[in-house]
């Protein structure tokens, strides 16, 4: 194909149809074609030479211009597109052709007075080429992938804000269990594990999901959806109620078992509108809209609180629960049930209690009464016993300390002496007398466990560490922790405890100071302590980042308290 003798209008309405068929600019179908004639051109003409093919955007005229820059004698690399300010010295002139030109710094010259500079750049008209079959293959195959790169990010574009939104396709085909949908302008993939149940689906069917991720990949946008995200569940009751959708009840939490249950977990901001009533609708209308869409899974709604008791107590329903405990040190939350209440607060195969949990965040221990009865009256015997063993006191006393709230030795021992006073029958000599023989246990015990650990290895920068007690240092040695460079290597986790999820299941793992109360938060700061006196971590660099931290927080108070102080005056 020549182009000279070709249409040349015939370029733009090529471009046009393209550009409507893929629904991208025009301007970057033309940018491609141009593309692709320079590069056919360098075929031609020499792969080393600089050729820019400008195609007029009103007449399609195609022209093919020679660049060569003026560079340095010591930088010059490529002959054929550059040269020597010497060298340049023979084209440096006004040229005859007014196709050709020299430009600096983005500007056409005028001037030539002053010779060629580095940097100048001059603008040689060649003849067009002539494609030939090879030629004409390579360069189509250019456009193609130029179109292919920018309808790829016209997708991306268009679909990147809508994550975290539903959207409505059409099935396309079914590949390894994942279905691939239609969804206008482009193709999403709903993998088979986020399916609900053993749903199945055939070409041309209707399908509404929810859109989890858009990724920019290499071989173009990639649409994740879900009908199993809890989130999906929550858009759906954004669709289906009014106040949900204009902010007056707003779900705070949903947990899901897709195709099963789930529990949704929900709050008014008009004191005239019940949350609850508002997402069942009349005659249940609202709710049974969404069962429908998630093939019938039974849904629980539920008014949320801030109080963590009596927003668990709501998340257990439909479970009597008789009492909550709540326990700021414990990992768990207890929670006591009527014995004829526990199958129902547990649910089958455990799905009630791991949904509450899922939707409050806590973990939680589901007792009866009367189990909950004997751990207490365990817990009390236990306690009873260790007094009377380390104090050398008889049961009944050893009781009345268990039942003034004493749990362990150190609490009777460094507690304020007027806390002891004030236990009927205990005077100012058996106070001193009981902190006395407290003591002495501990100091025992702590000699044993600090000769236990330098038996084990344990130096004395793990000994000497501030915050760590013998009966800690004995732990960590028996683990292999044997001085204050092992400690500094730890995890907050390895030392505090934490949770895994593997395959959807939460598993426990055991800290090695976990027994003794340490938080994770307190892991943190020793670990960093320990690396700082190790001079692994630059002390000022912390203080900044906590800097950073504090200002935010101050700049986020600033702006709430400007923001309440606005509302007040309107």
């Amino acid at each position: 194909m020549a182009i000279t003798s070709a249409n040349q209008l015939e370029l733009l309405q090529t471009a046009e149809a393209v550009a409507r068929e893929k629904m991208i600019e025009p301007e970057l179908v033309i940018e491609a074609m141009e593309d692709s004639l320079a590069r056919a051109a360098k075929s031609r003409y020499g792969a080393e030479m600089d050729i820019r093919v400008s195609i007029d955007r009103k007449t399609g005229n195609a022209t093919f211009t020679r660049v060569r820059t003026v560079v340095d004698e010591e930088a010059l690399e490529n002959y054929q597109a550059e040269f020597t300010p010497e060298q340049a010295k023979l084209y440096f002139e006004k040229p005859a052709n007014p196709a050709n030109y020299w430009t600096r710094e983005g500007e056409k010259l005028d001037d030539f007075t002053g010779g060629p500079q580095v940097g100048d750049v001059f603008s040689e008209q060649v003849p067009p080429v002539e494609l030939g079959r090879i030629a004409a293959q390579s360069a189509k195959q250019v456009i193609l992938q130029r179109v292919r790169e920018a309808e790829r990010d016209r997708q991306y574009e268009e679909f990147k804000d809508r994550a975290g939104t539903i959207i409505n396709g059409v099935v396309k085909r079914e590949e390894y269990g994942n279905i691939i949908v239609d969804v206008g302008r482009g193709e999403a993939i709903l993998r088979r594990n986020e399916k609900i149940g053993r749903e199945s689906y055939r070409p041309n069917d209707r399908i509404r999901a929810y859109v989890k991720d858009v990724r920019r990949e290499t071989r173009g946008p990639q649409i994740f959806l879900s009908r199993t995200d809890p989130q999906f569940m929550a858009e759906l009751f954004k669709m289906e109620v009014p106040e949900i959708y204009d902010g007056v009840i707003e779900i705070k939490a949903v947990a899901r078992d897709p195709g099963s249950r789930a529990k949704i977990a929900v709050i008014s901001y008009d004191n005239s509108i019940d949350p609850v009533g508002a997402c069942v609708g009349m005659r249940g209308s609202r709710v049974q809209a969404v069962v429908g869409e998630l093939q019938g899974e039974k849904i629980d709604i539920i008014p949320w609180s801030e109080d963590q008791a009596t927003f668990l107590v709501n998340a257990l329903q439909p479970a009597e629960v008789s009492k909550v405990v709540v326990d700021e040190d414990a990992p768990r939350i207890e929670v006591v049930v009527p014995e004829e209440q526990l199958s129902l607060a547990i649910g089958r195969r455990g799905q009630n209690v791991r949904l509450a949990s899922q939707l409050t965040g806590l973990d939680i221990d589901i007792m009866t009464e009367e189990e909950e009865s004997k751990r207490r009256q365990a817990e009390f015997n236990a306690r009873t016993k260790l007094f009377m063993d380390n104090l050398d006191l008889d049961e009944f006393f050893a009781q009345l300390l268990v039942a003034e709230g004493f749990t362990n030795l150190e609490e009777v021992a460094y507690i304020e002496q007027e806390e002891l006073l004030s236990i009927d029958g205990v005077d100012e000599g058996t106070a001193e007398e009981l902190q006395a023989r407290a003591r002495d246990v501990i100091e025992a015990a702590n000699r044993a466990a600090l000769e236990n650990a330098r038996s084990l290895g344990a130096d004395d920068t793990l000994v000497e560490f501030e915050g760590l007690t013998p009966q800690m240092v004995e732990a960590l040695a028996k683990d292999g922790v044997k001085s204050l460079e092992d400690f500094a290597t730890c995890a907050d986790w390895e030392l505090a405890g934490g949770w895994t999820t593997v395959d959807g299941q939460r598993h426990k793992d055991e800290g090695l100071l976990e027994p003794f109360g340490i938080t994770l938060e307190a892991a943190q700061d020793m670990v960093m302590t320990a690396r700082v006196m190790l001079g692994w971590v630059d002390p000022d660099e912390l203080l900044g980042e906590a800097g950073d931290d504090d200002d935010a927080e101050a700049d986020a108070a600033e702006a709430e308290t400007a923001a309440a102080t606005e509302e007040a005056g309107a």
